[in-house]
């Protein structure tokens, strides 16, 4: 089980986070969902270790990440929001250099790494350099390396940004595959109907404060609301969003 007790985050006079509190166990899908700004990619960097906390603690089978960072990464798959990625390589080195340090075996290693460009269709890409790769491309290779070594936690931040309508669909399968094998899953998106799908349970934060933590059942039942994207606009979209798009239809005639 991973546990966040009371985790805040300060950049300077800035919070980011504020005073976040929950928990996920194996094989619970966590949807963690806010507008940008409310610190949705901040709490998953601190649970990568990426970020420490300013304030407050993350628990991981009731120890502090931080008491052996090294020994927690090593069971993290991470897919960041930004492509992070060495993109003079090609994916095929790219994915050794990362199965090398995690500590893979080699011969595995390779084969394993075949398979995943065979299945992502990348396999006639393999020894081109990432840079020549189009975004979709990338995200399949960030995936296919935060799923190399097994990990037993999984952190999703906006998973599917530039991926074909097939291999989306593929991944939402994937996530509720890996919960049945009592994977960690925290899945952060843009996309409510790919996160009503997938999650067990959803974290709405705004402002860097959670303002609901409950099953999407739950949610609709305590709000009267038939889906997930009503229940996110009725929590955090204060704005009038038809009068928005008026607004942009008139700026365009200008």
């Amino acid at each position: 089980m991973i546990e966040l007790r009371g985790i805040s985050k300060k950049f300077f006079a800035l919070t980011v986070v504020n005073d976040v509190s929950f928990t996920v166990s194996p094989g619970e899908v966590l949807g963690y969902l806010g507008p940008n700004g409310a610190g949705k990619t901040t709490t998953i960097k601190m649970l990568a270790g990426l970020f420490k906390p300013t304030k407050g603690e993350i628990l991981y089978e009731c120890r502090d990440i931080r008491t052996d960072i090294f020994a927690y990464k090593k069971r993290l798959g991470y897919v960041p929001e930004q492509s992070e990625i060495y993109s003079h390589l090609s994916a095929y080195d790219y994915l050794v250099m990362v199965g090398r340090l995690r500590g893979m075996p080699e011969q595995s290693l390779k084969a394993k790494i075949v398979e995943f460009l065979k299945i992502f269709d990348l396999e006639q890409d393999m020894d081109a350099s990432i840079s020549s790769y189009s975004k979709g491309m990338r995200q399949k290779v960030l995936i296919a390396a935060a799923l190399l070594h097994n990990p037993d936690i999984l952190l999703l931040d906006e998973p599917l940004s530039g991926l074909d309508v097939t291999t989306a669909l593929v991944i939402r399968d994937l996530i509720q595959r890996l919960a049945k094998e009592n994977k960690i899953i925290i899945y952060s998106s843009h996309v409510l109907e790919v996160t009503e799908k997938v999650c067990s349970k959803v974290i709405i934060l705004h402002r860097g404060s959670i303002v609901a933590n409950d099953s999407v059942e739950n949610l609709r039942a305590l709000m009267d609301l038939p889906s997930l994207a009503e229940i996110f606009s009725q929590l955090v979209v204060h704005e009038d969003t038809g009068l928005m798009a008026g607004r942009l239809v008139s700026a365009m005639k200008g």
